[in-house]
């Protein structure tokens, strides 16, 4: 063990913590999952109750895949694929900072699981001890296709704005 697995295991830990805590969050927190639920049908997602479930599943499943260090590029991916699709549809129109509903935290999020993705979970992981190894490019580009491609796929299927009345003809 060395710097970097340490590094690497801070990361995942951190990243993975967050991302449990982000499902938690919208399974039990405020208004429960009838509130997330009407938060993502505001935000043009069709079926909100069934986004709201996926949402925490992922989320936590991530997450946990992070913490573990198991099938880290796959626990990436859906991280970025959350993240992109939050960025999309929550905060992309504020702007990038933060502390304005930016997308800053949720790029940060993203970016920081392709470079996981990339770097892989280091030695102190499950990935180590069952010989699992996808990282380098193909680690990034599981991390970073799977998000993209999730997110589009989501989109497609569920996302259907509310429309203004205004429409060319």
């Amino acid at each position: 063990m060395d710097a970097t697995d340490v590094a690497l295991l801070l990361l995942r830990v951190v990243l993975g913590g967050t991302m449990i805590a982000h499902g938690v969050n919208h399974w039990l927190g405020g208004g429960g999952i009838a509130g997330t639920a009407g938060w993502f049908t505001g935000l043009g997602l069709r079926n909100g109750l069934l986004q709201a479930w996926l949402s925490v599943i992922t989320e936590i499943g991530a997450g946990a895949l992070l913490v573990l260090g198991l099938c880290t590029p796959l626990g990436a991916g859906a991280v970025v694929g959350v993240m992109l699709v939050a960025g999309l549809l929550a905060h992309r129109t504020h702007g990038f900072f933060v502390f304005k509903e930016g997308y800053e935290y949720v790029l940060v999020l993203a970016v920081a699981s392709v470079a996981l993705g990339i770097l892989g979970p280091g030695r102190i992981s499950l990935d180590h001890a069952l010989d699992i190894a996808v990282t380098g490019w193909w680690g990034g580009v599981v991390a970073l296709g799977l998000g993209i491609a999730s997110t589009i796929a989501l989109l497609a299927a569920f996302y259907r704005p509310a429309t203004t009345g205004q429409e060319a003809h």
